[in-house]
């Protein structure tokens, strides 16, 4: 393992934004987010698969009166958000180290507010469907942790997984679209996100690809 590695990997053990196996705080985080780490009772805003943070760091710039929380399981994506939220004083800001599977070891019943999918894995394969973020299995997840009004965002580039997700939410009894566009950047709600995007968003926007979204909640 590299210098850098290492010492990124030292970094977030420091940092009290971070939450990751080892912790004490990973151990007692579960349905007290808002009392332990934030200690205030503002809405809380979750980000599965967030990478380096830019969207989760970006959202806590603009929205101060709301908690944001991005989880991923790679140490060192982690790390630069974590570290640049510190640098910036941005205290509505933390990361939890943990695989998206595992989720509901860490977050009580009806404890999130608002829920981001961002350009997840799409996993084209007939076989993969269980580890589509989107597919029953997951949804069942998020439905036991999000409040009963709550909000879930899903992005994509990928026209095939966008076509799945669509297919499958309108055949669910238990489920709410509230905006679905092939094209967001076309759309009426383009400005709502603020013009903040992730790394992978930049990338396929370059390429030309258009950026699908549904918004949704649970009945």
């Amino acid at each position: 393992m590299g210098r850098n590695k290492l010492e990124r990997f030292r970094q977030i053990e420091e940092n009290t934004n971070v939450i990751q196996p080892g912790k004490e705080s990973f151990e007692k985080i579960k349905g007290n987010w808002k009392a332990d780490q934030f200690q205030n009772e503002a809405p809380m805003v979750v980000e599965l698969a967030c990478g380096r943070g830019e969207f989760t760091v970006g959202q806590a710039r603009v929205e101060p009166n709301k908690n944001f929380v991005g989880v991923d399981i790679k140490g060192g994506r982690i790390w630069k958000g974590s570290t640049i939220a510190i640098a910036e004083g941005l205290q509505n800001v933390a990361f939890l180290r943990a695989q998206i599977e595992l989720i509901e070891e860490s977050f009580d019943e009806g404890e999130i507010d608002e829920l981001w999918i961002t350009f997840p894995d799409p996993r084209p394969k007939d076989r993969e469907e269980r580890k589509r973020l989107t597919s029953p299995k997951f949804l069942e997840r998020y439905k036991k942790i999000m409040t009963p009004k709550g909000h879930v965002h899903f992005k994509t580039d990928n026209t095939g997984l966008y076509e799945y997700t669509f297919e499958l939410f309108e055949n669910r009894d238990d489920i709410v679209i509230f905006k679905n566009t092939r094209d967001f950047y076309q759309s009426e709600w383009k400005d709502d996100h603020h013009g903040i995007m992730t790394r992978y968003e930049k990338m396929f926007m370059e390429k030309g690809e258009t950026i699908k979204y549904i918004e949704f909640g649970f009945k």
